[in-house]
């Protein structure tokens, strides 16, 4: 066995950099361009809701479409193909989104929601085609892979956010469509040196498959990617339509789950149950973390004394902590695993949602120490990424390998879409819970609100009469108390739980 990893490893991960390059680079201008560019005209709170609606629909869809793309793939296109048109479409999509008009906008975001769902699933399925089963390079090939995407996502809200602020928003998207583009040619430069060797080609049984109306099914899967544009568009425009189609979605997996329960064993229907109690709960934590591409962003622009970055910039902090800290985690858990003190997934999952809960503390807690006119201090933004980060670090590569492990061998695939399809809800609900601070903070007395104004020292009597961001910072700092108490509730709940989750898990680890 060789000591090293696969040649092409390398060329995937950095394709896989700049693909990521891309898409948080957008990611990292898009509330922002929304707000105070596309609908600057609406006011600041519509245009915050505005925001937070089109943010929430569009996460949610590109978590959705990759469950197609995977089939798509493994049916009809190969992996390669897959990535070649889904590189093609997001570039597309980026330049769309960099002419500065509301029509090309939405379309924009239409192509790169369906490019994502050819490309994410089918790069990484290649990289684990380079090592044979049981090869012990497998989770190390991964780690590098991983890095890559960090990498990328570091380093795009970094150069995005300078062109965005040296000449403007639509010019940072246009670079984002540069480096999908410079992806695409080191992909395709990969191919011709044939590295990849039959890694990803078309599958065999798509080229003896027939014709229909007299083009393959490989064309044809092309022809409809295209074709969905409209539609994606459509629901990402009227953002509240993607909520049904989740729903609909659901209730399909609800279905097909419920109709695999007669033809499996009953440990195997348990550890599926699983799945789902530890789906639910990672939902609620994705729904939490995802307010870094929305609220936190705003919060970042209006509230936070920013140094040396601008709040695009600031997008960076969670990627650099994760590049720090990934490895020095993976090598606590193998210590922890030898020393046989390794604990439970569920408990990891209960110390990750605490840990996020921590972090919301203290984006909250910088509301009591906010200057006279509400500005409140970078290293409140810092620890508290660092807390979110160690969380998704908690959370994440557990939640996916816990997956492969639990899931039974007919249906691991199947599983890992449900997986991805409880994060595409989670960003629907972000941007729910995102649009309680576009509205006016008005008092009802309730007990989480009660226990909110404690922990930031504000109300609106306090802020009355007061200049600067003390609105804004209000309403932020109330939600992010909110979410910090209901993180702790949700990470005491699981911890309750681990006991009967191990149970179902029937000795899985």
């Amino acid at each position: 066995m060789e000591k090293g990893h696969p040649k092409a490893l390398y060329y995937l991960f950095f394709v896989e950099l700049w693909e990521r390059f891309s898409y948080y680079g957008m990611r990292a201008l898009l509330v922002l361009y929304i707000v105070k560019e596309l609908y600057a005209n609406l006011g600041e709170g519509a245009a915050d809701t505005r925001g937070f609606s089109i943010y929430a629909a569009f996460g949610a869809l590109v978590y959705a479409t990759p469950v197609l793309g995977g089939m798509i793939a493994d049916r009809y296109l190969g992996y390669r193909k897959a990535i070649i048109f889904g590189s093609i479409m997001m570039a597309i999509g980026l330049f769309l989104m960099s002419v500065g008009q509301e029509f090309f906008f939405f379309v924009g975001l239409g192509f790169l929601v369906t490019g994502n769902g050819l490309f994410k699933p089918n790069i990484s399925s290649m990289v684990g085609g380079l090592y044979a089963p049981g090869d012990p390079r497998r989770d190390a090939g991964f780690t590098i892979f991983y890095m890559g995407i960090n990498l990328g996502a570091f380093l795009s809200p970094l150069a995005c956010g300078y062109v965005a602020e040296v000449y403007g928003r639509i010019y940072g998207f246009g670079l984002a469509g540069i480096g999908m583009l410079i992806g695409l040619g080191i992909f395709l430069y990969a191919i011709s040196t044939g590295v990849f060797g039959k890694n990803g080609a078309v599958p065999e049984e798509a080229q003896k498959k027939p014709s229909v109306l007299g083009l393959s099914k490989q064309h044809w899967s092309v022809i409809l990617s295209f074709a969905s544009v409209p539609l994606l568009t459509l629901l990402i425009y009227k953002s509240e339509l993607a909520g049904y189609l989740l729903y609909t979605v659901l209730a399909l997996v609800v279905f097909i789950v419920g109709k695999s329960f007669l033809e499996i064993t009953r440990p195997e229907r348990e550890k599926i149950i699983a799945i789902f109690i530890l789906a639910f709960f990672s939902t609620i934590f994705w729904a939490f973390f995802e307010q870094a591409g929305s609220t936190i962003t705003l919060f970042a622009e209006r509230n936070v004394n920013l140094v040396f970055m601008n709040a695009e910039q600031s997008n960076s902090i969670n990627p650099l902590f994760i590049i720090l800290l990934a490895i020095p985690t993976s090598i606590f858990w193998t210590w922890l695993a030898k020393m046989k003190m390794n604990p439970y997934t569920p408990f990891k999952f209960s110390l990750g949602i605490a840990q996020l809960g921590l972090g919301f503390l203290v984006f909250a807690l910088g509301a009591r120490y906010a200057t006279d006119t509400g500005m409140v201090s970078l290293n409140y933004l810092l620890i508290g990424y660092f807390l979110i980060t160690t969380g998704e670090l908690f959370i994440s590569p557990i939640g996916l390998s816990m997956v492969t492990r639990l899931s039974p061998a007919k249906v691991v695939s199947f599983m890992m879409g449900v997986w991805f399809l409880s994060m595409s809800f989670a960003q629907y609900i972000a941007g729910f819970i995102a649009r309680f601070t576009a509205r006016d903070f008005v008092e009802n007395g309730g007990l989480l609100e009660r226990i909110a104004s404690r922990i930031t020292g504000l109300t609106p009597e306090i802020i009355a009469g007061k200049d600067g961001a003390f609105s804004t910072l209000l309403s932020y700092s109330n939600v992010f108390a909110s979410i910090a108490i209901i993180a702790f509730a949700t990470a005491v709940l699981v911890a309750v739980l681990a006991p009967l989750i191990r149970k179902l898990m029937h000795g899985e680890h």
